[in-house]
């Protein structure tokens, strides 16, 4: 066997069979939340400003879009699913906030791959931001309880 067959063969295993869907890319620049977060006790006290980015690559339908929107994966689904894991009540870590906004991005089948950076804007003044990225696919289960965030009691 040739060494241009080998390589052809190890070209051509299923995974990249798989890669051969036409992949899009769908984004999120800077939405701008307002939320409970932080691991010390005067972070409990007031909503801090986080930015959520998001990059989500997913294989595209081999039919037509058609100008129809269930055909695509949703920007605006995306938004408001962030603001509302956001909103159901304090987190801890901007790592958990991350890890819930990528699996609450795989939920959609078509979305191959997520990459979620979650910055708290206003935590230190010689800095513009901290925080986290990452990268997950559908096989990357988020830690126990990445998603759910803890309601914030009544004042």
């Amino acid at each position: 066997m040739t060494l241009t067959r080998i390589l052809a063969d190890r070209l051509t295993t299923p995974e990249n069979a798989r890669r051969k869907v036409s992949l899009c890319r769908v984004f999120v620049r800077d939405l701008v939340v307002s939320c409970s977060i932080g691991v010390h006790a005067h972070e409990r006290d007031a909503p801090q400003r986080v930015r959520v980015n998001v990059d989500l690559w997913a294989e595209e339908s081999p039919t037509p879009v058609d100008d129809d929107i269930a055909n695509v994966v949703s920007y605006e689904d995306i938004v408001t699913g962030i603001e509302t894991l956001l909103g159901k009540g304090h987190i801890n870590l901007v790592e958990t906030a991350a890890e819930g906004i990528a699996a609450l991005c795989l939920k959609d089948r078509r979305v191959v791959k997520a990459r979620v950076r979650v910055e708290k804007l206003d935590v230190f003044d010689n800095t513009a931001s901290v925080g986290v990225e990452i990268e997950r696919g559908p096989s990357a289960a988020p830690p126990p309880g990445a998603v759910q965030a803890v309601p914030t009691p009544p004042k």
